[in-house]
């Protein structure tokens, strides 16, 4: 890189739309939650929203970290409260630091669309992210101890993407189920912010060939075009790199498209402890810049908090 572009990345500001899992929160992340919040001011971040995983409607529906570790779904529901009101209290303590967004993660299991409504009722956050980990395979060829509900998390491990694409009849099809999860749950929820939008691809290496094909491509640009009907932004998700993937996502030609059509494309780090946070930072908004888009960070649609 240039020592011209090196000045012009200094002087942006950085953010992340998602971001901020703990080990205090999250079984799977490290750290808590205040050091995560010190970590970004210390990394110089203007705002950043921190945006924990629901808990789940049940047992069954448990990560298998989770279910290993014996906390069952009444203990994940008062460790997802303790969070909300963890994260409201941070947001007042640093709040001439840096702006807090307190937010979550969602889920698409089986009875989110009555779940996910009820929460943000309930616990009231600045903003929700609507990803996609689980996906309903409708097949008595996937067994799970912990699912009963047939609904497999696609990004645990290999192995559980393989049994929902065999289930499916095929990666192309486990492809297509994603995005037509996808699409109902952007309708169904409307979240401010949809998150690592091809995260689909996680265990294919064959993806850049596979989302030119006609029946992929069609439903990944018409939920581009619902996600630009309604507003919200796209999370440009740097986990992805720090996983060995040899681009964010949003892919290049996805991240082209949504150019194409004026969505706006935010940063967002997905870290899961403080070691996470800043990593590919750079990277992330030089790839951004170099394909056009705006660096003064749209922030997400507030739901109930009057902070802009």
């Amino acid at each position: 890189m240039k020592n011209y572009q090196r000045d012009n990345l200094k002087k942006i500001k950085p953010v992340s739309v998602h971001g901020g899992h703990s080990g205090q929160f999250c079984n799977h992340a490290q750290n808590t939650l205040e050091e995560i919040v010190i970590k970004y001011i210390e990394s110089g971040f203007e705002w950043v929203g921190i945006t924990e995983h629901i808990y789940p409607i049940s047992n069954e529906l448990r990560y298998p970290d989770e279910a290993a570790a014996g906390i069952d779904v009444s203990l994940l529901a008062k460790r997802f409260t303790d969070y909300i009101q963890t994260c409201r209290m941070l947001q007042e303590k640093y709040q001439d630091s840096i702006t807090v967004l307190t937010a979550f993660e969602t889920e698409t299991y089986s009875g989110y669309k009555k779940f996910i409504p009820a929460l943000i009722q309930q616990f009231r956050p600045d903003y929700v992210v609507g990803s996609i980990h689980h996906l309903p395979v409708n097949s008595k060829s996937i067994h799970s101890e912990y699912n009963k509900y047939e609904d497999v998390c696609i990004d645990y491990s290999k192995e559980y993407y393989d049994n929902a694409a065999d289930a499916l009849g095929g990666v192309e099809n486990l492809y297509c189920r994603y995005f037509d999860i996808q699409h109902e749950m952007i309708e169904a929820i409307e979240p401010s912010v949809v998150g690592h939008f091809d995260l689909i691809r996680i265990f294919d290496q064959d993806y850049p060939e596979r989302i030119k094909n006609p029946v992929i491509w069609q439903r990944i640009t018409r939920n581009l075009e619902l996600i630009k009907k309604k507003n919200l932004i796209m999370d440009f998700n740097l986990r992805a790199l720090m996983k060995g993937a040899k681009e964010p996502y949003i892919s290049a030609p996805i991240l082209a498209e949504a150019k194409k059509m004026g969505i706006s494309v935010v940063i967002g780090d997905d870290s899961h402890g403080v070691k996470d946070i800043g990593v590919n930072i750079e990277k992330g908004i030089d790839i951004l810049r170099s394909a056009g888009f705006d660096t003064n960070w749209q922030r997400p649609k507030m739901l109930y908090c009057s902070r802009s």
